[in-house]
């Protein structure tokens, strides 16, 4: 024994770690693991044309991610006698998503990875065969997903737009940026993330002093230099805050507003769930995991994958189950808690499915802040000062 402590700290600490589980090792690996079957669903997409050749079109954003938890969640599974497979189905460009889950995934997997937009994913939750599927949303930001049109057997992994502004507009209350112009988009998602922006502007005290819509339609790049300058021209405010999700003029604001202002919104210093500058809390790790196997870095969606596989994980391991009813049960139980390399757990509010996080705000290359920002204050938790708390919930399931 006296030999045994002569190891370095780190090396002992490491056997002592391990000792319980040689244990119970070979107690489980004489019984066959108890198979967590889960599918993934996508749909083929067509490249967009390119904004820039600095971001190239990534084909298989969120599968990757799953696949790594996969890796992570059986590490613990071989302990405790249960084997996680990950299955991807992908839907042709021109087919119909639902055809392909009723032909391969109803009645097969009870718990599906769902990487497709807000129109797809409910349809899904609708099918008759989708009624026993626990579906883990990886793609959407739609705050109508987590009231009006939630549904009982839908998950969202990712922030949704609520949760974003609400972020930024923290940070913009504690650095005193008070006076806001909001430069929007045409496109639909850039109206949904523009009324995220008022939404948290009057919940924080923020002012909202102009309001104009992008207008120039022709190559943001050729017309920035002559057309920003223009648009930009208001009354005196602290913060351009631009609704661009697509990325058609936002990147171009930066350095040629009217008034030297910082940009902020959906470029600029962007509220997300992931970026590749975040180091904190192991996330490094997790980065550098990441790289070395699928040679780019993790992306948003990549990390949505991430939390959905290993959160069916954890549930798995603690409810001692693989089947739907004990795991979903403690998803949403006050015990689940979830690591994400945000420094703090990670849980669903029951309520709307919506999974509570810390949402990171970033510069293109430099991680700015994280929300929840101190001072802002919850009778239960802070990740509930960020989008719907359960007053505020229009969700038909809660009520």
């Amino acid at each position: 024994m006296t030999g045994f402590f002569k190891l370095p700290l780190r090396k002992t600490l490491h056997l002592l770690w391990l000792a319980p589980l040689t244990l119970i090792g070979p107690a489980f690996a004489k019984a066959k693991p108890t198979p967590v079957p889960i599918a993934y669903l996508t749909q083929e997409q067509e490249a967009p044309p390119p904004l820039s050749n600095l971001d190239p079109f990534i084909k298989d954003k969120g599968l990757p991610g799953a696949e790594l938890a996969i890796e992570d969640n059986n590490t613990t599974g071989q302990f405790t006698g249960q084997q996680f497979a990950l299955k991807a189905f992908t839907a042709p460009l021109q087919g119909d998503p639902a055809a392909t889950f009723k032909q391969n995934i109803g009645g097969k997997y009870r718990f599906v990875i769902v990487n497709l937009p807000t129109v797809q994913l409910n349809k899904l939750a609708d099918l008759p065969e989708a009624k026993d599927t626990l579906l883990l949303d990886i793609a959407t930001q739609d705050d109508t997903l987590r009231n009006q049109d939630c549904r009982a057997n839908v998950l969202h992994l990712l922030p949704n737009r609520a949760m974003r502004a609400d972020a930024l507009a923290q940070y913009l209350l504690k650095k005193r940026w008070t006076k806001l112009f909001l430069l929007q988009g045409s496109h639909d998602e850039d109206r949904l993330y523009g009324d995220a922006v008022k939404r948290a502007a009057k919940r924080f005290g923020l002012e909202i002093v102009s309001e104009k819509a992008w207008e120039h339609s022709s190559d943001a790049r050729r017309t920035a230099q002559a057309d920003v300058p223009v648009m930009t021209q208001a009354d005196d405010y602290d913060v351009l805050v631009v609704a661009d999700e697509r990325g058609e003029f936002g990147e171009y604001l930066d350095y040629r507003t009217w008034l030297p202002r910082p940009v902020a919104g959906t470029q600029g210093l962007t509220a997300t769930s992931w970026h590749r500058t975040h180091e904190q809390w192991g996330a490094v790790q997790l980065q550098n995991r990441f790289q070395e196997k699928y040679g780019r870095w993790m992306e948003e969606i990549d990390y949505g994958g991430y939390l959905a596989a290993r959160a069916v994980g954890e549930a798995a391991t603690r409810a001692q189950s693989g089947e739907l009813k004990p795991v979903r049960d403690y998803m949403l139980s006050p015990a689940f808690a979830l690591q994400g390399y945000k420094g703090t757990p990670l849980s669903f509010r029951p309520w709307d499915g919506q999974l509570r996080q810390p949402v990171l705000l970033a510069a293109p290359r430099s991680l700015v802040a994280v929300a929840p920002i101190e001072g802002f204050l919850h009778p239960k938790t802070e990740l509930d000062t960020l989008g719907y708390d359960q007053p505020e919930t229009t969700c038909p399931l809660h009520k």
